[in-house]
């Protein structure tokens, strides 16, 4: 069971509530590209509106303006796309998240209605974790309730994941709980054989996973640069790519056809897979093969499937887009933060939430 209070433990009727969503999404000639964030967050919007929230406040921030104003980050067109993810409600959009242009936005939204805020990273004080902006923008909103929905940031300690829900009563919405319940599941009470396929770039990342699932696993496969760069099994329960895909000067870019074939045969054996890190270059249509292989097996294994957030996410979220049949039990949007659920770590954003008793 969820440990913490959600909106459903909370009366939302005639309250204006702040919303921290995760609507850092990959942007194109100034437009959304790829909009799973955004409809990942409806269902706790929508359950807010039905009832009876007064106003819906909405907090996010976009890529990494390093505390400064630009324009090239501003959330202006994800509230448009949100807008168009909500036919029956208008969505508000003000270019500032403190002073009077938000108390004028507020005041002026009408009952039931939405406003997003802008980029709170053009301030330096949200990584700061400051209280003192956490407590402007409570004010400037007259925000009553805080619901947390931005599962891709709990890792950080930050305002809008920390100060705030010093301040106000700070549950969880629908997102949040359900990554939080399905990964958790996975570490506690996973259906056997559990398979762990771990792929990307960095060991120093992967590394606490593995070792975190090493006791709970029946198979660990390894793939992606960590096997290219010549990763070492501690135990014969981790399988690790011995083939690989080169380019014309010899980097090794994908894993091959061999190690694809054993990773496929682990999934079409196992009842729980967990899957973090592409397996190739997955950028690159001939590096992507192993990834893509790996993707439709589990998608259509009918085991519970676990896809870690990230460029995996981002990845399968086009497999899909070829194969609308595909099932995932739960494609996470936050790389970091599953990655550091899964590997046994604290979530700030998520221990500061009510507690359910």
């Amino acid at each position: 069971m969820f440990r913490k209070k959600t909106i459903r433990d909370i009366d939302v009727q005639g309250k204006v509530v702040l919303v921290r969503v995760d609507y850092n999404v990959p942007m194109r000639d100034g437009r959304v590209a790829e909009d799973m964030r955004i409809r990942a967050s409806l269902p706790t919007l929508n359950y807010l509106l039905d009832h009876g929230a007064k106003k819906l406040i909405l907090i996010s921030h976009l890529g990494r303006p390093k505390g400064e104003v630009n324009p090239e980050f501003s959330l202006a067109p994800v509230a448009e796309a949100l807008d168009t993810l909500l036919p029956n409600h208008t969505v508000n959009f003000v270019d500032a998240f403190v002073g009077d242009k938000v108390r004028d936005a507020v005041d002026n939204l009408s009952e039931s209605g939405i406003l997003l805020l802008e980029n709170l990273r053009f301030s330096p004080l949200e990584e700061e974790n400051s209280r003192e902006l956490a407590q402007a923008i409570i004010e400037d909103t007259r925000a009553e309730l805080f619901v947390q929905d931005g599962f891709a940031v709990i890792h950080r300690a930050h305002a809008s994941t920390d100060a705030i829900a010093h301040v106000l009563p700070a549950v969880a919405g629908f997102l949040v709980e359900n990554e939080v319940t399905k990964l958790e599941q996975t570490l506690d009470n996973p259906e056997h054989p559990l398979l762990v396929i771990i792929g990307g770039a960095k060991v120093a990342d992967k590394e606490p996973l593995i070792e975190r699932f090493l006791p709970l696993a029946d198979q660990i496969a390894v793939g992606g640069k960590i096997a290219a760069d010549g990763y070492t099994a501690s135990s014969d329960k981790i399988y690790v790519a011995n083939d690989f895909r080169e380019n014309d000067l010899g980097a090794k870019l994908d894993i091959g056809p061999n190690s694809t074939d054993t990773i496929v045969s682990f999934i079409q054996n196992a009842k729980t897979i967990v899957w973090n890190g592409a397996l190739g270059l997955v950028e690159e249509a001939p590096f992507a093969k192993s990834s893509r292989a790996v993707a439709e097996a589990m998608g259509s294994s009918g085991a519970f499937t676990i896809i870690g957030g990230g460029d995996t996410a981002a990845f399968v979220q086009q497999v899909l887009r070829d194969n609308s049949n595909l099932q995932y039990s739960l494609i996470s949007t936050g790389g970091g933060a599953s990655l550091e659920l899964l590997s046994g770590k604290k979530l700030p954003g998520l221990e500061i939430l009510q507690d359910r008793n």
